[in-house]
């Protein structure tokens, strides 16, 4: 099949990947579907031998060429990123026709299911992203795909960016191709542009004020994929609602949305802008403490009949 033969020829790295044998099947309990996402489903699950509760993301290997691209990327993106900004790497397996991905459980699961994060949450949760970035983009790695949904959080206070399916390894290429979530893309991706660093930035602040606020833009309208599309590039950038929030996080967000890729903040510049700053303390408690709020109100509302 393609995907053994891409095995062979791709990089002894990844061979290396999958031969660590720490992981195997015989050792991992399934429990809960956390979720579904690039061709794969992700479980909750038991590693038997460590004790340990990790998050398994089990691939079928009849999937496109594209999608088993798309695999090996993420395989060895994990597999090179050691950050406590960047989700945890147990390994990997192929079991019959499907290869299983074991990473980190963050039981705080993703930021979409959080609406209205507070400011004062949020600075510390941007401070993890922005850093988390920056170390993908120092690896020469572009994320592609940051949105809400690959922002993880869990009772410690960390948090941690995952899913790195659609990433491109910038060797010498500028992305132009069309992967990734459409509502979060910026608008030079959009018209086919080149893609870079500086759109990575636009998703950054898109994916922020919309935790931050409860607008999904653009402005929730049922709009068909094209609209969308046609919408993200042709209007104004969106604005936080006036008054709601300091001074420094709707600066931090303008910039980060300019509709223009070079007036955006490039990654030094994210690390030194003051919203950024004021919040880089190390205060994890702070996440914790709403992590584990917001999960206790969760569980108190009863599930609708």
């Amino acid at each position: 099949s393609f995907f053994s033969f891409s095995l062979k020829k791709s990089s002894a790295e990844l061979k290396k990947i999958l031969a660590n044998g720490q992981m195997n099947e015989q050792d991992i309990r399934y429990r809960d579907i956390l979720g579904h996402g690039n061709g794969g489903t992700v479980y909750k699950a038991f590693h038997v031998r460590s004790g340990k509760i990790l998050a398994v993301k089990v691939i079928p290997l009849d999937i496109t060429l594209e999608l088993q691209k798309q695999i090996m990327s993420e395989l060895e993106i994990l597999y090179k990123c050691d950050s406590s900004y960047i989700i945890g790497f147990y390994g990997a397996f192929f079991v019959e026709n499907r290869i299983s991905l074991c990473t980190e459980f963050m039981d705080g699961g993703s930021l979409d299911v959080y609406r209205k994060i507070p400011e004062h949450v949020l600075g510390r949760i941007a401070v993890a992203v922005v850093k988390g970035l920056t170390y993908l983009w120092s690896l020469k790695i572009l994320h592609r795909d940051v949105k809400p949904s690959n922002m993880l959080v869990n009772t410690r206070g960390q948090v941690k960016l995952c899913d790195f399916g659609v990433s491109t390894q910038l060797v010498n290429s500028i992305a132009k191709t069309y992967v990734g979530t459409n509502a979060y893309m910026a608008p030079e991706r959009i018209s086919g542009e080149q893609y870079g660093i500086h759109s990575d930035v636009w998703s950054l602040g898109i994916s922020f004020m919309e935790v931050g606020t409860l607008i999904l833009f653009p402005l929730s309208l049922p709009l068909q994929p094209l609209q969308l599309l046609q919408c993200i590039v042709d209007e104004e950038s969106p604005v936080l609602p006036a008054g709601e929030f300091s001074e420094p996080f709707v600066h931090f967000i303008t910039q980060c949305m300019k509709k223009q890729p070079k007036e955006r903040p490039a990654p030094e510049d994210l690390m030194g802008h003051p919203f950024v700053v004021q919040y880089n303390d190390g205060n994890a408690e702070v996440v914790s403490m709403w992590v584990c709020r917001m999960l206790e109100e969760r569980r108190s509302v009863p599930a609708p009949p």
